[in-house]
């Protein structure tokens, strides 16, 4: 059996083979039943700080420094030391599993030290910004 998917503007013809005791049903039988496929280039998520997991094994005052919700790579980190900060700001993107998670400010202030770089990988909890 051949389908016709359109994935961002873009068709495609593809092959699907029934397997033996599978119910053979239209491509709009399947249409009715699939949702819509979403491109890997969609927004990336916000995590707010405030929901970082894991214990504080560096000393530092949680409403003082932002910390990393996910392990993952350090992508870019947008902010510089004395920055002004406020709420909601991003300050780094990270990336886990081929997907960007945007990590923002949680509270204003000025960054007073940049604790990790692009390339890096970072774990759960890990301080990433401390501010002042």
């Amino acid at each position: 059996m051949q389908l016709t998917l359109t994935i961002d503007g873009k068709k495609y013809i593809v092959d699907v083979e029934v397997l033996e005791g599978e119910e053979v049903r239209s491509p709009a039988e399947y249409a009715e039943q699939t949702s819509t496929i979403k491109s890997h280039h969609a927004t990336p998520p916000v995590v707010p700080v405030a929901q970082a997991p894991g214990p504080a094994s560096d000393g530092l005052p949680d409403e003082k420094v932002c910390r990393s919700p996910i392990a993952g790579i350090v992508q870019r980190v947008n902010v510089q030391v004395g920055q002004k900060l406020q709420v909601d700001d991003l300050l780094v993107v990270l990336e886990a599993m081929k997907m960007e998670t945007n990590i923002t400010a949680h509270t204003a202030g000025i960054v007073k030290c940049i604790l990790a770089s692009p390339g890096e990988a970072v774990k759960s909890g890990q301080a990433l910004i401390e501010f002042e």
